[in-house]
């Protein structure tokens, strides 16, 4: 019932309540946001391990499920549950070496989805002509899921039966959260969910926090962020420091124009130090400086569940996101306020 009630709250909001928590540091003169410290992670979403064939059988479990609702609802259906037949493909696929053996059971995993799809076509239509209360729900439901199901076939057909490389914009990971981007942050583990940018200030309060689509490169997401921080506080922090993947001589100039007076990145990708900062002492200390919003992010994932998210949904995706990141600055600004 807490997580009902805490997830009923819009994601707007809860970046208000933020606000409102930082604007009570700055006037207890705890944080002013004039030096910010920059980086990304990953929230995960949850969901299991995406593969061919475990989308496919997710795919024919659902329309299943929604065939034996509609056969409830008016009766005399003409439909065949394949449940059994999909999940013993689906299973042969992890155990199989091989890939003509692979690819014919692929064949006849997707032969199954396809005529489970016809079915739940033909049901549609049966109950369009319907009088029934209860079939608007179960309507809505159908066309929710069929578009996700045809990806999933034509992704699978792409991808196993004509060898095709899909690209990972193009790829469905879940039935149930069609939201999950992949994301792949350097030469590390795959992850499913979304990229967060956050900024952090000098107190380790969170500052500002965006829950990305897609997986944008980092360098194309400093100059947003910085004007976000220009938005709210009124003008550009007098220092800042980011991971090395933000590093561009564009974003550096662009931070220097907008009054970024110290721009330093973790790695100098190129950059010289006398063009980011004043000197060799104030780059050391801006890189020690940035280093210290891993600890922070570390904190959020292991003690404010920010690993992975429990909730189902985009909006509650965010919602959650955003209610981590309040308790997480609601006591920290206690324990700062009690020193």
């Amino acid at each position: 019932m807490l997580q009902k009630t805490i997830s009923a709250i819009r994601p707007e909001t809860w970046e208000e309540i933020n606000r409102a928590l930082l604007l009570s540091a700055r006037q207890a003169r705890l944080e002013d946001g004039s030096v910010v410290r920059l980086d990304s992670t990953v929230t995960a979403a949850p969901i299991h391990e995406p593969s061919d064939s475990s989308l496919l059988w997710d795919a024919v479990r659902v329309m299943v499920r929604l065939l034996k609702r509609a056969d409830t609802l008016v009766g005399g259906l003409a439909w065949r549950d394949h449940c059994r037949a999909a999940k013993k493909r689906a299973r042969k696929i992890q155990f199989t070496r091989g890939r003509p053996n692979r690819v014919q059971l692929y064949r006849e995993l997707i032969a199954i989805a396809r005529t489970t799809l016809a079915y739940l076509d033909q049901a549609s239509e049966s109950l369009a002509v319907a009088t029934n209360p209860r079939i608007a729900p179960w309507q809505i439901e159908a066309r929710h899921y069929r578009p996700l199901i045809e990806r999933v076939i034509t992704q699978s057909e792409r991808r196993v039966l004509t060898g095709e490389t899909v690209p990972a914009g193009e790829k469905l990971v879940s039935l149930f959260e069609s939201h999950a981007d992949i994301i792949v942050k350097g030469s590390r583990d795959v992850e499913y969910g979304h990229k967060l940018n956050l900024t952090a200030g000098r107190s380790g309060m969170i500052l500002d926090l965006v829950v990305e689509a897609g997986n944008p490169a980092d360098s194309d997401r400093l100059l947003p962020m910085l004007k976000r921080h220009i938005a709210f506080y009124g003008n550009a922090p007098r220092q800042a420091a980011a991971d090395g993947g933000f590093a561009t001589r564009n974003n550096l100039v662009a931070a220097k124009t907008w009054g970024v007076h110290d721009m330093a990145f973790h790695k100098k990708a190129g950059l010289r130090i006398e063009d980011m900062v004043k000197s060799n002492w104030v780059y050391r200390k801006l890189r020690n400086f940035r280093a210290g919003i891993e600890a922070g992010i570390s904190c959020l994932k292991r003690a404010y569940g920010l690993a992975r998210c429990t909730w189902r949904g985009l909006d509650h995706f965010k919602s959650y996101v955003w209610s981590s990141v309040v308790a997480y600055n609601l006591v920290l600004l206690t324990r700062l306020k009690s020193t």
